[in-house]
């Protein structure tokens, strides 16, 4: 693969509870584990960083596929949903659901762009086989639903 542009980031302190920075300092954010990991809460977390570059991603991908097959994808929006939890082998797993509006695009091509959008992005790429994603149309246009 080319690679058209790297990304960095470092994490300092003490894991989930410290700072991480991007290399351009575009990304400065105080981490903190959530309450539900017995945290103190009141920063984001690795899971909350992983879900809005997924949303963005997959966003990104959609409007491709949606723009290649000259599909309305106008009012789209990607809600991605992450959780954490031990996954049976002494360590942790994660579980992603992709919630998908799209208002403007009939049910059957909003179902196709999903399809092809999860082939698009990267993130979905580099989650194959090791993540299950959950894919939902949680809305098209009304109209023009079966």
């Amino acid at each position: 693969m080319r690679v058209l542009y790297t990304a960095v980031a470092t994490a300092i302190g003490d894991g989930r509870n410290g700072r991480a920075t991007s290399s351009d300092g575009q990304l400065d954010v105080r981490l903190a584990a959530p309450m539900e990991l017995g945290g103190g809460g009141g920063a984001t977390n690795p899971e909350q960083l992983f879900a809005a570059g997924y949303a963005a991603c997959f966003h990104s991908a959609l409007r491709l596929a949606g723009k290649r097959a000259k599909v309305d994808v106008s009012g789209s929006r990607v809600t991605a949903r992450v959780g954490i939890g031990p996954n049976g082998s002494r360590g942790f797993g994660l579980t992603t659901a992709i919630d998908v509006v799209l208002p403007a695009a009939p049910e059957a091509d909003a179902h196709r762009l999903l399809a092809v959008a999860h082939e698009i992005c990267p993130y979905s790429n580099a989650t194959k086989g090791n993540l299950d994603v959950q894919l939902n149309l949680v809305q098209c246009a009304p109209e023009l639903v079966a």
